[in-house]
């Protein structure tokens, strides 16, 4: 007997998400995504993505039984490129952080709805949502079967247990912090700050050598300064020879 899922749907449904609502929103997600992966570069255990749907419910699919987080990452998993996410190809795993973006069109969503099914439905072990304009920003963790506030640290940051990380703000974007509140730069960030480190040692090895040059050239000239002192001496000597004058005898 074909199966429900063999019979209505493919293993890879495409996402099927609304435009988003703003750039602030989509550079916020890509800044989410690349900086993570840039940290995360040589683990091939984790799926991050932005805007894509999940599908959670196979048989109600009909009845658009899907959500599509803003930004979500589900730890454990292959590393792969996917057209969206479907718990039953994924050995029923949910995302184990959200975040979700608020703007005035779905912040009452992303509230009330979404945080009662990240809960319940999904059991998200943490949800976070941030409103790029206000910069409202609150952390959740699952905590018996509810989310409970997390507690804010003195930089006003939100511990992550799940990213081993800090998420604050940096100049109105949220961004992560290590655990030693190191910045976490995305790829164009680093190859910037790298550049930087590569021109400072290029000036530092250019100030080296003009200095050596220098000192080279100290050197040629102090000799050229004896050696000019060693031939005035010997003409003297010899002009008090030329007058029958021994010169050692001075």
């Amino acid at each position: 007997m074909v199966s429900v899922k063999q019979k209505i749907w493919p293993s890879d449904l495409l996402s099927d998400e609304p435009e988003l609502e703003s750039n602030l929103h989509l550079e916020q997600i890509i800044l989410l995504l690349t900086c993570l992966k840039w940290l995360w570069q040589d683990r091939n255990d984790f799926f991050a993505a932005g805007n894509m749907s999940i599908y959670y419910d196979l048989e109600k699919l009909r009845h658009r039984k899907f959500r599509g987080p803003d930004f979500f990452v589900v730890l454990n998993t292959e590393r792969k490129d996917r057209n969206s996410w479907m718990v039953w190809e994924e050995n029923y795993q949910y995302p184990n952080l959200i975040v979700e973006i608020l703007s005035p069109k779905t912040a009452r969503v992303d509230r009330g709805f979404k945080k009662i099914l990240y809960q319940n439905t999904f059991k998200t072990q943490e949800y976070f949502w941030f409103d790029p304009k206000s910069l409202e920003f609150q952390g959740f963790k699952l905590t018996d079967g509810e989310y409970a506030k997390i507690e804010a640290s003195l930089d006003g940051w939100f511990w992550s247990e799940e990213l081993k990380l800090y998420l604050g703000l940096r100049e109105r974007k949220l961004r992560y912090f290590t655990p030693d509140g190191v910045l976490v730069p995305n790829f164009e960030e680093e190859t910037a700050r790298q550049q930087r480190e590569i021109s400072v040692i290029q000036q530092r090895v250019e100030l080296e050598s003009q200095r050596a040059e220098l000192e080279s050239q100290r050197a040629e000239l102090e000799s050229q300064r004896a050696e000019l002192e060693s031939q005035r001496a010997q003409r003297f000597a010899d002009q008090l020879r030329a007058l029958g004058i021994n010169p050692e005898e001075l």
